[in-house]
């Protein structure tokens, strides 16, 4: 089956950064990072999801954490520099970032988002992101990611 590349793997590609595209059923009934795990028959600590928040003094940023985790607003909004934060609404996430639900990125967002990705994913060597369609997974080093996006890593939930 040919895979068609996506903005974020040629924007990978561009920057000489290893990784491997990984197509998996879609159910558009169930767009989680839990249904892709399983579908990947992957581990679901090394499937993160991509959430776009906004803050009360920075505006928005992104958070990179393990599918089966919930950020903590709290800990988002210090790691941010905010106050507080919130997901941003559905509805706004197609022209905040050009990414629709079930297929945001973290790579090749309309513009550069400040980023912040959960320390798990140093435990891994190698993790999934969205490649920027449904039904696309990105397998990427880490750390390759986390220089690409500049994410800072922090912790963005609590156990």
């Amino acid at each position: 089956m040919k895979i068609n590349k996506t903005n974020a793997a040629r924007l990978l590609d561009k920057a000489k950064i290893a990784y491997e595209l990984i197509p998996y059923e879609v159910d558009e009934s169930d767009l989680s990072a839990v249904h892709v795990a399983a579908s990947l028959g992957e581990n679901i600590n090394q499937v993160f999801k991509t959430l776009v928040l906004h803050g009360d003094k920075t505006g928005y940023f992104v958070c990179v954490i393990p599918g089966d985790q919930e950020v903590n607003l709290k800990l988002a909004a210090k790691v941010s520099g905010n106050k507080s934060c919130d997901m941003i609404p559905m509805k706004e996430l197609l022209s905040v970032t050009g990414y629709i639900r079930g297929a945001c990125s973290p790579i090749g967002m309309k513009k550069h988002f400040p980023t912040y990705i959960h320390e798990t994913c140093l435990g891994f060597p190698y993790i999934y992101v969205s490649a920027g369609q449904r039904g696309l997974q990105i397998k990427i080093d880490p750390k390759e990611l986390i220089n690409e996006v500049r994410a800072e890593v922090c912790v963005l939930y609590t156990v």
